[in-house]
């Protein structure tokens, strides 16, 4: 006979995975404050955080302070919150100048981190090795067996995916490679997505000051190319996630005199990328145009990369400050139109440093002159830094393996004792 319907694992299951997001969201919370949420009795959530209190995933934390002097009469209503130290998750971001890995808690804390600087030159081969003994010395350092991690987090910048050996199926990422690979260091669960992805994920979950009423949050990351993450009740779009390079085609100037490869005329890849900036400058590469940096690069226009360029618009070279500032307009452009086709409440910007220090400043005023303030209102930075890139691997490893399981362990990870193979 057919069977119908969710096994009491599954609904039990998705239950403990309700109440950790309401904790993650909220904070400290009480038992009442999650039934209430949840629509179900008290004595039921009571059942289920009691289990999950003895599991140690999460604790009792205090009575509740009232603001008012007069506490109301009745039960004192008992606060419960994660224990960000149940687990700790392994995170390994490859992005297009970096390799990062990194040990943090359940709530993003760092715990210790590896880095590897990395051009076009450095092949697969050693970045795999960097894996290996990155994460052997962050468990060995720290004293952790792997039993004590709930897995490991890889996210890999899109343009990225042919180094890491990550193919294209059906316009899907297929991790299948590295994972066989890594399979054979770590019985350890493992979780691969798009480190944009991950990085979104990272500023939703991990930021400390965050707005627990907050649930449409975008995300922009720039670089050689741009990168788009939206969501939906602080969930990324499924229809977008695996294609979040789609903004690079997004148009921005349609009276450029240059039409792109994909045969768009002023796309944001063609007018506002590191490359598309650099293409701008150079056509004006001269002792009288561009004189601070022409001296800097000895003449070389091989020599010009982002650094130079930067210290350029510094120093106010005129053809650079007049190609960068068209690129803060068309910028601003692209988050006007971004914010009227996504309406997020809040517009993340991760990598925007094309203008050194003045770059947030700068484009925050422009934005203000396309788009007015409300925009601009909109629009912050992303908190990750060069140096926790890792925490996007950590972030796509603790919504997978530990609040989409209802905290519930995998068996490979509650069975691995092994130190990692060398």
């Amino acid at each position: 006979m057919e069977q119908h319907g969710i096994s009491k694992l599954d609904l039990k299951r998705r239950n403990r995975m309700q109440v950790l997001k309401i904790l993650k969201q909220r904070g400290p919370t009480s038992r009442i404050d999650i039934a209430s949420a949840l629509e179900l009795t008290r004595a039921a959530v009571t059942i289920i955080t009691n289990e999950m209190i003895d599991q140690g995933i999460i604790s009792e934390i205090g009575e509740y302070k009232h603001v008012s002097e007069k506490a109301p009469r009745g039960r004192k209503k008992i606060l419960i919150d994660i224990n960000h130290h149940y687990k700790f998750a392994l995170g390994i971001t490859v992005e297009e100048d970096l390799v990062s890995i990194g040990l943090s808690t359940l709530a993003g804390d760092v715990l210790d981190k590896r880095m590897l600087e990395i051009d076009e030159n450095v092949d697969r081969k050693a970045i795999y090795s960097f894996f290996i003994k990155s994460m052997n010395d962050v468990l060995s350092d720290n004293c952790l067996e792997q039993s004590s991690l709930l897995g490991i987090g890889f996210a890999i910048y899109p343009t990225m995916f042919q180094k890491m050996d990550v193919t294209i199926t059906n316009g899907q990422p297929d991790f299948t490679h590295l994972e066989r690979f890594m399979s054979s260091y770590t019985t350890l669960p493992m979780v691969f997505d798009n480190s944009v992805k991950g990085t979104a994920m990272a500023n939703i979950d991990f930021l400390k000051d965050r707005d627990p009423e907050s649930s449409n949050i975008a995300f922009l990351q720039y670089g050689r190319n741009l990168n788009f993450v939206f969501t939906n009740l602080n969930e990324p779009i499924r229809s977008y996630d695996n294609r979040t390079d789609f903004v690079n085609k997004m148009i921005v100037n349609p009276a450029s005199d240059r039409i792109c490869e994909c045969g768009r005329r002023g796309c944001v890849e063609n007018e506002v990328s590191l490359p598309a900036l650099r293409r701008k400058i150079m056509r004006s590469f001269s002792k009288e145009q561009t004189p601070f940096l022409y001296q800097a690069a000895k003449g070389d226009p091989e020599a010009v990369n982002k650094e130079l360029i930067v210290a350029a618009y510094g120093k106010r070279d005129p053809a650079v400050v007049k190609v960068v500032d068209n690129g803060f307009t068309l910028m601003a452009v692209l988050i006007n139109n971004l914010y009227f086709s996504t309406n997020p409440q809040k517009i993340v910007l991760h990598k925007f440093d094309f203008a050194g220090d003045l770059t947030y400043e700068k484009l925050r005023e422009t934005v203000i002159r396309i788009g007015g303030e409300r925009v601009a209102d909109a629009v912050s930075l992303s908190f990750v830094e060069d140096k926790h890139h890792f925490l996007s691997g950590c972030a796509l490893a603790i919504r997978e393996l530990f609040y989409n399981c209802g905290g519930y362990s995998s068996d490979a990870s509650e069975n691995s004792h092994h130190d990692l193979k060398q």
